[in-house]
């Protein structure tokens, strides 16, 4: 009996042996194989296409005519037009050559097109705490804050500023006065002294 046993163990410790044995001598055969397939020639490949180019003046055209998305659930309060009256339209100056053109909606009182270099936003007036006037393209996250003294176009999606120290004629103006007549600062002298 216990030689049974001892034939059985020899025999299931050699198993695994001559298993691996059988699959190397079966995977060196493949190589084998394969080395003596005739290679397949493969198809030249072929250049990628070049996009065309296209002037910035075609751009330009394009992107004027093609209509902006209109949310048409938004509704403006009597407050929100009586903001809209006191935002300067037309093309403003901006640091660094950039430029923003902000153009009143002749359908649709109180909103705005606000377009810069390679974007435009269907813009409309929101409540600011700060008494800062605000517009705002929900969809594509972008802001047009309108200060005295100067505004600016902001990607809040991205975080970044589009367009900075931008200027109409009436925050010129204004700016001129802030520097000729500076605003008394809240860390002056206290009324109490």
């Amino acid at each position: 009996m216990k030689h049974l046993i001892l034939v059985a163990t020899a025999a299931l410790v050699s198993l695994p042996m001559a298993v691996a044995a059988q699959g190397s001598g079966a995977a060196t055969a493949k190589p084998a194989q394969k080395a003596q397939a005739k290679p397949v020639a493969k198809p030249a490949a072929k250049a990628p296409a070049r996009k065309p180019q296209v002037s910035r003046s075609a751009a330009k055209a394009v992107e004027e005519v093609t209509p902006i998305d209109d949310d048409p659930s938004i509704a403006l309060t009597d407050a929100d037009l009586a903001v809209a009256q006191k935002v300067h339209t037309g093309r403003i100056q901006c640091e660094l050559g950039a430029d923003v053109t902000v153009t009143a909606d002749e359908k649709r009182p109180g909103f705005f097109t606000v377009s810069t270099k390679g974007a435009r936003y269907r813009m409309h007036p929101v409540e600011s705490r700060t008494g800062a006037i605000r517009l705002e393209d929900g969809r594509a996250g972008a802001m047009w804050l309108q200060l005295g003294n100067k505004s600016m176009l902001m990607n809040q999606k991205q975080g970044i500023r589009m367009a900075d120290e931008c200027q109409a004629e009436a925050q010129l103006v204004f700016a001129n006065e802030m520097k000729k007549n500076p605003p008394k600062s809240l860390l002056d002298d206290s009324p109490g002294k």
